[in-house]
């Protein structure tokens, strides 16, 4: 029975952070582009497009709305397109990039309007391009509050792969629900819930101590 839990808690645990890592790095490159778009096409921003923040804002809405276990759903067509299947860890990484970016969209836009717009203003009178303004000014200005946005995403991908598992896609949500759930195994159920909360503390810590290191380094150039 031992042997059975570690071997079940090893496979399920390799899912969760398969998905994890996979869909963390393709929600934040399409969080990054939908957050960055959001400040810059803003009204007053540095390639100022309303109409067009507008749609994206809206857009980032409806998919925000949507509980997340019926995003899945809708997106089962677009994964078995891309993975060719609707099961598995692989095809859940779809949903859960999709479902995660304009979370992420949001609290990168957050993060980078905390930037001084004196420090953009000072960039604009020595004629920056946009570009040089975005990847030298509101990027370096807003990583640490970039990272702590990242790690909130991560986090939240980690307890979307439990809800991901409720139709399929592994990991140890899946585990917690087929052998925890439904055939009584309490140690099982106790063990994966110890092992989301264990995953979800490092990723915090991670994110915070990495925050603390590029704010220290910055009051030493300071």
């Amino acid at each position: 029975m031992r042997d059975d839990l570690i071997g079940l808690l090893v496979e399920g645990l390799q899912e969760t952070l398969f998905m994890v890592v996979w869909a963390s790095l393709f929600a934040f490159l399409l969080g990054s582009a939908l957050g960055i778009t959001l400040v810059v096409t803003e009204k007053g921003g540095i390639l100022a497009a309303p109409r067009l923040n507008k749609v994206i804002g809206t857009a980032i809405n409806a998919v925000r709305s949507l509980p997340f276990i019926i995003l899945i759903v809708l997106l089962l067509p677009l994964a078995r397109l891309i993975v060719g299947t609707t099961l598995g860890p692989t095809a859940a990484i779809v949903s859960l990039s999709i479902g995660a970016a304009p979370f992420l969209g949001r609290i990168i836009e957050n993060s980078l309007k905390e930037v001084s717009s004196g420090k953009i203003e000072a960039a604009k009178s020595v004629g920056a391009s946009p570009w040089t303004i975005i990847l030298r000014v509101l990027i370096p200005e807003a990583l640490p509050a970039l990272i702590r946005a990242v790690t909130i995403g991560v986090i939240a991908i980690t307890e979307f792969t439990a809800v991901a598992g409720a139709i399929g896609a592994g990991g140890l949500g899946s585990l917690a629900i087929r052998f925890g759930y439904q055939r009584f195994r309490e140690d099982i159920l106790i063990a994966t819930v110890i092992l989301i909360i264990l995953i979800v503390q490092i990723i915090q810590w991670s994110g915070d101590s990495i925050a603390k290191s590029v704010i220290r380094k910055r009051f030493k150039l300071e």
